[in-house]
């Protein structure tokens, strides 16, 4: 009595600790929090957005209060109860998710053996708090069709499950009566024993449910109600069982999905979707009730209203990203390169990739059927490392020109700028369609589309770069025909080609960024050509900025004009990338279609990073693009569109056609990608070292793929016919 009697106050005392401490401000845990029972670093996930991880000491004491701090025996910046929250792991990522209803902490273990030990500690605390009859219901694992249930959902299937054993045992009961009737008259002993033995021991399994406790008296005993009338008491019970089952069970199937084009709305794969990096009011744990989901690589998400508080809860995900399932594969249709290196692909209308050659091409190569593509739809390992100061890097750079500044690893995304350049053009698809239009406007209309479209993968990226190329490296995307080369060092230039049905398009890409004090500013260089027919179209691109380097959440803006010229007829499409205002709409984007005469042909309006349409009338609209939405995901793998998702991705139409120069094979990117931070920050010195040592050497790489041509850099042609020969005199770069 003593013992339950000091528990109590510890709970209390520490319940008072929690709700008079302000979040985010450190505090300190009382005396009656107990003794310490495991402690270590670890890595929590930031409150704000795409900030990523930062490592912490944490801190477990007996009474169930988990602690963090900057450094052992500094004040503690946060604190919550594990005797009132549900926690989630998956053990595959070393991530542990304490989701109370004050806080939530994402937690991720530096090791194997650190995650052991710390839910084998959690586990411990649970124990003693957890009623033993519901332990064992609460730690498991339910999934169906790859869709993992919240606990009110197992309890759900629990009450469909006691519905029908009551059912058939009901059904088997009205038979046994009847058998009894028409039977020889047998003694009441005999005839009790058969029927608790028999068919009525149904009821005498233990279950959760009160309903599951019921016993059938014998029939005409001194105490029970005749047999006719226990039959309809149980019909009746049965019946509003039933109904009260089918209105539960519907209810689930209300709640609607969460849209994946909503930035609140991404998700894990295999974690519940506590969005904590978004917007607070989207942060599941606020309010008196928690709130708790979990969704699936390839099913909506669905959030339930968890019920109230009754104890700690745990919940194992058994799916990992390392153990991706046939589910967690998009279907893609590669064509593949034929001996006609004059072929062009064209890309299909929807998020799925599809590619197909011309008819013409097809009807010659492909008697049989293209080879099926599987397509990944996450990335080996999620955001490692913390992404650090930015601001402290930059301070000591205001005004300079950033691009020759190093940066370490860390402000890296696993792709190189050269893969960044194919991921621009995702929509590629809108340059078929400007092709096959026979009206000038709308043809026109559909290449601004394009243009815009080129930001939309931006929408979630702030604060990480790609990885600078080495000179002479390389990129190809058969989807559209794409060839990316690194042509000068210093300035950091590319020169990339594309083609497809009726279109090609070229760059020279270069650019700066600048420090201004409280944001970033990138600013493009060079032009992007574009061939539709007989027509030509050229357009440049405006500036961006990140926003808030020093104090709150970094957003990304485009700001300015961006003129698609037709140089051909002399029309063009203004298109204004407005600023944000504070409360305004943001990432609005207008336009005005002009004839070479100046006349206003058309009007455009939408946002970069939701869609562009043509404004018909005052009520009609034509949309011209629309994003496709984003991985459920994304947020936790750098903000990637599923089109980036799959671009260092080496598929088996790949394998053994890749020059050695290709991105894909950079080891220091390859590292990051799996989540091998050291290996890297190694490999990216050793590469870099390589580069110089080539220079030194008088041996540095030459642009083979693309020439100079006043201030553009064009494409010479034959590297698809050099692909069909194989790499056989190309010098790997790493």
């Amino acid at each position: 009595m003593q013992s339950t009697t000091n528990n109590s106050t510890a709970h209390l005392a520490v319940n008072a600790s929690l709700a008079s401490t302000a979040p985010g401000r450190p505090v300190t845990p009382s005396s009656a929090a107990g003794t310490v029972i495991c402690d270590g670093w670890m890595l929590k996930k930031r409150r704000k957005r795409m900030q990523g991880f930062a490592r912490r000491y944490f801190t477990l004491y007996s009474s169930g209060l988990l602690s963090y701090s900057f450094e052992p025996g500094q004040p503690t910046r946060d604190q919550l109860l594990l005797t009132q929250a549900a926690i989630s792991t998956a053990p595959g990522r070393k991530d542990i998710h304490v989701d109370a209803q004050h806080a939530t902490f994402h937690i991720k273990c530096l090791s194997e053996e650190d995650f052991n030990k710390w839910m084998a500690a959690f586990r411990k605390v649970l124990a003693q708090e957890m009623p033993k009859s519901r332990r064992s219901s609460l730690a498991r694992s339910a999934s169906r069709g790859g869709l993992q249930f919240s606990r009110a959902y197992l309890l759900v299937e629990e009450m469909g499950t006691t519905i029908s054993e009551m059912d058939d045992a009901l059904t088997a009961f009205r038979e046994e009566e009847n058998k009894r009737k028409r039977s020889s008259v047998r003694s009441k002993s005999e005839g009790h024993h058969n029927k608790e033995h028999g068919v009525l021991g149904l009821f005498r399994k233990g279950h959760h449910h009160e309903s599951s406790h019921l016993s059938v008296p014998e029939p005409g005993s001194a105490e029970s109600p005749s047999s006719s009338e226990l039959l309809r008491r149980m019909a009746t019970a049965l019946e509003q069982l039933k109904n009260q089952h089918s209105a539960l069970s519907k209810t689930f199937h209300t709640y609607p999905s969460i849209d994946t084009s909503v930035s609140s709305a991404v998700g894990s794969p295999t974690l519940p979707s506590t969005a904590e990096e978004e917007d607070e009011a989207h942060t599941p744990t606020t309010g008196q009730k928690r709130m708790s989901a979990f969704s699936s690589q390839s099913d909506g998400s669905i959030w339930f209203d968890a019920p109230e508080y009754d104890g700690p809860e745990e919940y194992l995900l058994d799916m990992t990203p390392a153990e991706e399932t046939q589910e967690n594969k998009l279907f893609h249709t590669d064509s593949r390169l034929t001996d006609r290196t004059d072929a062009t692909e064209a890309g299909s209308s929807t998020g799925m990739d599809t590619d197909s050659e011309s008819e013409e091409t097809a009807a010659q190569s492909f008697a049989e059927e293209p080879a099926v593509i599987h397509r990944r739809t996450s990335l080996p390992s999620g955001i490692v490392g913390d992404e650090g100061s930015l601001f402290a890097v930059l301070k000591k750079n205001v005004g300079k020109d950033l691009s020759k500044v190093a940066l370490p690893v860390t402000f890296n995304e696993p792709l190189t700028m050269l893969q960044k350049a194919a991921e621009e053009l995702e929509y590629y698809n809108l340059l078929s369609q400007a092709a096959q239009s026979q009206d000038p406007v709308e043809r026109i209309c559909y290449v601004a589309a394009f243009a815009v479209s080129t930001y939309a993968n931006t929408k979630h990226r702030t604060g990480r770069k790609g990885f600078n190329p080495m000179l002479g490296e390389t990129f190809e995307e058969v989807r559209m025909h794409f060839i990316a080369e690194k042509v000068c060092h210093n300035p950091v230039i590319m020169a990339w080609h594309a083609e497809g049905e009726g279109w090609e398009l070229y760059a020279t890409a270069s650019g700066k960024t600048k420090f201004w004090g409280k944001s970033m500013e990138i600013i493009p260089q060079g032009t992007i050509h574009l061939k539709l027919g007989e027509e030509r179209f050229q357009w440049n691109r405006p500036s961006s900025f990140i926003r808030n380097l020093m104090m709150g959440t970094k957003y990304l803006e485009h700001v300015g004009k961006m003129v698609v010229k037709n140089t051909t007829s002399g029309d063009s499409c203004t298109l204004d990338f407005k600023e944000g205002g504070y409360w305004g709409p943001t990432n609005v984007v207008s336009g005005t279609v002009t004839s070479s005469g100046g006349e206003a042909l058309a009007n455009l309006e939408g946002k970069w990073d939701e869609q562009m349409a043509r404004k018909l009338d005052s009520s009609h609209l034509h949309v011209l693009w629309r994003i496709t939405p984003f991985p459920k995901n994304a947020m936790q793998y750098y903000g990637f569109t599923s089109f980036g998702i799959t671009l260092n991705e080496i598929t088996p139409d790949l394998e053994g056609k890749l020059p050695p120069t290709d991105s894909r094979y950079r080891p220091d990117v390859r590292a990051l990608e799996n989540g091998d931070l050291d290996g890297a920050e190694r490999e990216k010195q050793r590469v870099e070292d390589l580069q110089r040592e080539r220079r030194t050497q008088g041996r540095e790489c030459t642009p083979r793929w693309f020439k100079q041509v006043g201030e553009e850099w064009v494409y010479t042609g034959g590297y698809w016919e050099q692909r069909q020969r194989g790499w056989t005199d190309i010098e790997p770069l790493w």
